[in-house]
């Protein structure tokens, strides 16, 4: 990976504590400190600090994270299961991401993205219908039917930022983080963080040729009702599952993959409806994103 430079461009860590962030680059350099954070788990009153360290190398940005959030976290209806727990990550983000030549799907063997609060993104459950009590232990990425933590009557216990824990205590997004950027549509969102293959990942709102408005999810619930037979769910498509969903070219602003190109840069965005952040992944997974 190069020669490695441990020190952050500034030596002064960047308090985000509940802030939304500014920066637009698309280029992870741009994004080389070290930012800290206090963070209360509204449950049980305890109070975490956030730390994420991004340096660089020749080709890469490195990010080291602890996984605690820069916000107020487990404050759903039901506690999380598990309890958050520090982590010690190591995530590499190409610096020139390129498109490869298909497309790759999300994966339960990979993480999707790594915010700029230190945070992963991991969209996907491993929870199916008729695979065991349909929360945990489908682990097969072909799998149909599978459930959308999104969907609250799912009851996957995720907090108003549409998180929650894993068994090892790892605080993850499975959505909109519902923090970061502004949600005013005063102006353009900035970069909050960088998806596994090294696209930049923006907030919900871009400048469509001097109007600032949402970007718009190509994706919408099927029509009619699911097959019921050899053991399928059967009922209306209602955003229970993942394949309730189909993608329509067009449709909205945003490509199968939930991106699209502004003033040549192609980037993901974070959308209030289905897939929320990303759908696949447009270029080239890196390994340091693999569990």
């Amino acid at each position: 990976l190069g020669i490695r430079n441990e020190t952050p461009t500034s030596p002064v860590a960047l308090d985000i504590t509940d802030i939304n962030l500014n920066n637009d680059s698309p280029n992870c350099e741009d994004h080389i400190r070290v930012y800290q954070s206090m963070a209360r788990d509204a449950s049980t009153g305890i109070t975490y600090n956030g730390n994420l360290s991004i340096t660089t190398t020749d080709t890469h940005c490195i990010f080291n994270t602890n996984a605690i959030p820069n916000h107020t976290f487990n404050d759903g209806a039901n506690p999380f299961p598990n309890a958050v727990s520090e982590q010690s990550e190591e995530y590499r983000i190409t610096k020139e991401p390129t498109f490869a030549a298909s497309n790759t799907t999300l994966s339960l063997r990979y993480d999707d993205a790594i915010l700029l609060n230190g945070v992963k993104v991991d969209l996907l459950a491993a929870g199916c219908f008729g695979v065991g009590n349909g929360r945990v232990g489908c682990n097969d990425d072909s799998q149909p039917w599978r459930y959308d933590p999104m969907y609250l009557s799912n009851g996957f216990r995720v907090d108003s930022h549409n998180a929650h824990t894993q068994p090892n205590g790892a605080y993850h997004y499975h959505g909109d983080p519902k923090a970061l950027f502004s949600r005013t549509g005063d102006a353009a969102s900035p970069v909050v963080g960088f998806a596994a293959d090294g696209f930049p990942i923006y907030g919900s709102f871009f400048n469509d040729n001097g109007a600032i408005r949402q970007a718009r999810s190509s994706y919408q619930l099927k029509s009619g009702t699911r097959p019921s037979d050899n053991n399928q769910p059967g009922g209306s498509y209602d955003g229970s599952f993942r394949d309730d969903y189909e993608y329509i070219s067009g449709n909205g602003d945003l490509d199968e993959c939930n991106g699209m190109s502004v003033n040549g840069q192609y980037a993901y965005y974070i959308t209030d409806t289905f897939p929320y952040m990303l759908a696949c992944f447009k270029g080239t997974v890196d390994e340091s994103f693999s569990k």
